[in-house]
């Protein structure tokens, strides 16, 4: 029963990250200010999913992966934000105009 309760707090907390990096992509004026909400935001909200649905797994097989996908969704989400960044700052697209 208590680790159900820690784990529904664990999976709930990552959705309000996820939730708060969504309005961050949406609200923030430039993309680095929006690539830092959606890479904070969304690696702690995968992190404290991934840890909750760990607590519910049923074999230690299911729990390593869980945090293989983990592994591979937060090296995949990394990457993909520098190269994001990378490109905007080359090509002066996170540069405001207004």
């Amino acid at each position: 029963m208590m680790q159900d309760v820690v784990a529904a707090v664990l999976i709930t907390t990552g959705t309000v990250f996820f939730i708060a990096g969504t309005v961050g992509l949406l609200r923030f004026p430039d993309i680095f200010c929006r690539l830092h909400a959606l890479t904070k935001a969304d690696g702690l909200g995968l992190a404290l999913i991934a840890l909750g649905v760990a607590f519910l797994a049923a074999t230690p097989g299911a729990v390593f992966r869980i945090v293989l996908i983990w592994f591979f969704v937060a090296a995949a989400s990394a990457t993909c934000g520098h190269l994001v960044a990378r490109y905007a700052r080359r090509s002066g697209a996170g540069v405001r105009h207004d």
